[in-house]
């Protein structure tokens, strides 16, 4: 990988060091002999189309983030022998924000806020998705457009999702309902289509050292700008302060507290899909709940 990093940037590679923190990925820091630091993610060359989509997603957010939200930049993407290789701008997290955390985290909020208001005001005429595939995690996301968001999120999201656990062997009961349903629920919600990060969870954001925060890995698409904040309550959830910012911002339409479970019912499936365990068993008992609360 060494040589084709120096080929791609134009400048030796003095140092090299391995990254936790990924479940996908080889994650490392390469420190480059102009003093740079570049960040470089690594897989099997059949990753690559990963990488692609991954760096097509971040240069969508960069186009519509404010200053203070830091998106990474893709340097150089390619093959490099038998490995897929994405090169990024490197970003230094805060290691202990401490008492500023919690106006970080606002700020973080209010950044989000305008990056979904910035790119509602340029939304794709064909409504809601986008115009290719990607992932989400390490599984496939099909995406197409809709022109109705209820419809999109049924079939392009609950959909494969549904039909991968059943070509599993385990299928999820009530699954035929609940995609019945799904676009006549939000039928009655009408937002309008956003650019949104599409798996924004805790561990794909964070503080940098100079003030500003930052997201990355993202899974885009152009849909309701609620799916980020519903995930953001996942999986440890983001500090109150960035909802407060987000909020004081572009403040969330009538009736999401209750949008939250459908929406996160998709990476409840996609989590029993790629990893089993007990996510197939909360997966259940979220539909088995809104099926109940439609009754």
């Amino acid at each position: 990988m060494q040589a084709w990093v120096e080929q791609q940037l134009g400048c030796a590679v003095v140092a090299q060091a391995p990254l936790g923190g990924g479940c996908i990925h080889q994650a490392w820091r390469l420190e480059l002999a102009d003093g740079r630091s570049v960040f470089a993610k690594t897989n099997a060359a059949a990753a690559l189309a990963m990488f692609e989509a991954e760096l097509n997603g971040l240069q969508q957010l960069a186009h519509h983030a404010p200053a203070a939200l830091v998106i990474p930049e893709p340097l150089a993407w390619g093959v490099a022998g038998d490995r897929a290789v994405l090169l990024l701008s490197w970003l230094q997290l805060a290691g202990s924000p401490g008492a500023a955390a919690e106006s970080a985290w606002f700020q973080c909020g209010q950044a989000l806020a305008q990056l979904h208001r910035s790119s509602a005001g340029s939304a794709p005429a064909q409504g809601y998705g986008a115009a290719a595939d990607n992932f989400i995690g390490s599984a496939p996301q099909p995406n197409g457009w809709r022109s109705d968001w209820g419809v999109f999120f049924a079939e392009c999201r609950l959909a494969p999702q549904l039909a991968w656990a059943a070509s599993r062997g385990e299928p999820l009961r009530g699954a035929r309902e609940l995609l019945e349903l799904v676009p006549r629920w939000l039928s009655r919600h009408h937002c309008e289509p956003a650019l949104v990060h599409g798996d924004l969870w805790c561990g794909n954001a964070g503080l940098l050292s100079n003030g500003c925060s930052t997201i990355f890995d993202p899974a885009c698409f152009w849909g309701d700008r609620e799916v980020d904040l519903a995930m953001a309550q996942l999986f440890g959830g983001f500090p109150k302060a960035f909802f407060s910012g987000y909020k004081d911002v572009w403040p969330l339409e009538p009736g999401a507290k209750g949008r939250v479970a459908l929406y996160n019912l998709y990476h409840l499936l996609n989590h029993a899909n790629l990893f089993g365990g007990g996510w197939g068993r909360q997966a259940q008992t979220s539909i088995d709940q809104l099926l109940l609360n439609s009754c």
